[in-house]
């Protein structure tokens, strides 16, 4: 937290996917835009080195399991709007883009839904050492049928039991990250033949309600041992899960008094936990139009709006919400009872229960106008004054501490924050300098400070940590439930 007098820092990271079109369905058709170049290794090494040399913290990337199939309930607009389809796998590229940075750090997308903690412990581990410990995990749960159908599976978990689920999960990471191997577990000794010392890799015994596993972790620690921890959901058990694991969290609204009182509300359970509730670090999707003048941004705008998919728009919130917008009525507003879908993103649904000045009434006329271009989070359009200013009052009203950057055109939107707006904010004193020559950052020091590259003492994963460590007792299910299931 600032201290008094100090002006607090914003956090910027840009907010990208393995697809062609991210927020901002149909830019694809924009001749600026390279949307449709990202299955080249060469666009994300050139992005990469753009948010590196520009200041940027991370790059943060969405994932999706499956394809939006609520509008018209079919998946063909999905597929010819280009609606977060085709999808790549977005942990590929982090090795290369790390290889070609010194300071940007790197948050992918990844569930607890669908494979064993295990197998994501090995791979975030691998990640974390070989980015140098510029490694985050945005933590999902996964909602969507056409994801569970792909695994096989025919119906996604329940909402609050997915978090559950994701709850354990943790658990068997951090035992696995934090728990199994001490500091000192390799201490190279030729002259005996020894690599490491066997008996300073404990066997992690888990054994839960959702999870089984009797093993050491097969990787050493990295630097940061567990990742820099993102989660996104405000559900009331979206909200519990952010309070006790998550170190950053993701929201997006068209308005910061709307985060607010959800803000305030995850901050206060995470001091109930015994949190520094400042520690926990909220960032709002925003899509910046820049212009080095208010009446260019406002041409770059009109622009832009040329290329806008509104179906590919409506097709994303119906998935997301899980109301088919293709049967109401242009201008009828849509409420919560529209949605027929069990399984859908609570807190995006919770928005259009939610007005505001800006948007007193949402009807799908609004919903296709809004989505098209950012994705239903706040659009700024304006010089880089104009967007800091509102930078500043977002912060500031809705207690944030950054920003998940989307863009509109790539790496166009990315360009103009680079050479217009990070120089504005620096200039007012609310954006970190670059990192001194030689300095290297874990993705926790860069959040946090130098020297906090593992978690927090206050954080639940760190009372898993090797000198401290006791295996929890294994699940034994409650009689009153079995009764319950006879």
């Amino acid at each position: 937290m600032a201290s008094p007098g100090e002006k607090k820092q914003i956090f910027l990271n840009a907010f990208d996917m393995s697809t062609i079109g991210h927020l901002s369905p149909g830019q694809w058709k924009n001749p600026v835009d390279k949307s449709a170049t990202k299955r080249k290794l060469e666009y994300w090494i050139e992005l990469a080195k753009l948010l590196d040399r520009g200041g940027f913290n991370a790059l943060f990337l969405a994932d999706t399991y499956g394809g939006y199939d609520t509008y018209e309930g079919s998946l063909d607009n999905c597929i010819r709007r280009a609606a977060q389809w085709p999808v790549t796998d977005p942990t590929i590229p982090i090795t290369a883009m790390a290889a070609v940075t010194k300071n940007l750090s790197f948050a992918i997308t990844a569930s607890t839904s669908f494979e064993p903690p295990f197998l994501l412990a090995k791979r975030f581990s691998t990640l974390d050492h070989f980015t140098g410990g510029r490694f985050g995990w945005n933590i999902v749960t996964s909602w969507k049928k056409a994801a569970f159908k792909a695994i096989g599976l025919e119906n996604p978990i329940e909402h609050d039991e997915r978090y559950r689920q994701a709850d354990e999960y943790l658990k068997v990471l951090y035992k696995l990250w934090e728990g199994s191997w001490a500091d000192d577990a390799i201490s190279p000794d030729p002259e005996n033949d020894s690599y490491a010392d066997p008996d300073k890799i404990r066997t992690i015994n888990h054994k839960g309600k959702y999870f089984s596993l009797n093993t050491r972790h097969i990787v050493d620690p990295s630097p940061q041992r567990t990742p820099f921890l993102f989660q996104a959901g405000t559900s009331a058990a979206g909200s519990e899960f952010a309070a006790t694991h998550a170190e950053a969290i993701f929201v997006s609204s068209h308005s910061p008094a709307i985060l607010r009182p959800k803000i305030t509300k995850i901050r206060e359970l995470a001091a109930a936990k015994g949190r520094d509730p400042q520690s926990l670090k909220f960032f709002a999707t925003y899509t910046p139009i820049i212009g080095r003048t208010d009446e260019e941004a406002r041409a770059k705008y009109a622009e832009l709006q040329k290329y806008t998919s509104v179906v590919g728009g409506l097709v994303l919130v119906s998935g997301w919400t899980g109301i088919d917008l293709s049967k109401i009525p242009l201008d009828q507003e849509v409420s919560a009872a529209d949605s027929l879908e069990a399984h859908k993103v609570r807190s995006i649904l919770d928005a259009f229960t939610t007005t505001s000045e800006d948007i007193p009434q949402w009807t799908p006329r609004v919903i296709a106008q809004k989505a098209s271009i950012g994705g239903l989070g706040h659009i700024a359009v304006g010089s880089p004054q104009t967007v800091a200013d509102d930078m500043e009052r977002w912060v500031r009203e809705g207690d944030l501490d950054g920003f998940n950057i989307g863009y509109v055109t790539t790496p166009g939107t990315f360009e103009e924050v680079v050479e217009l707006l990070i120089p504005e904010l620096r200039r007012r004193g609310v954006y970190p300098e670059p990192a001194e020559e030689g300095e290297r950052l874990t993705a926790r020091e860069r959040v946090y400070g130098k020297g906090q590259s593992g978690l927090r003492d206050d954080h639940v994963g760190a009372t898993y940590k090797y000198d401290r460590y006791q295996e929890d007792p294994p699940y034994v299910e409650d009689e009153a439930v079995k009764e319950g299931e006879k």
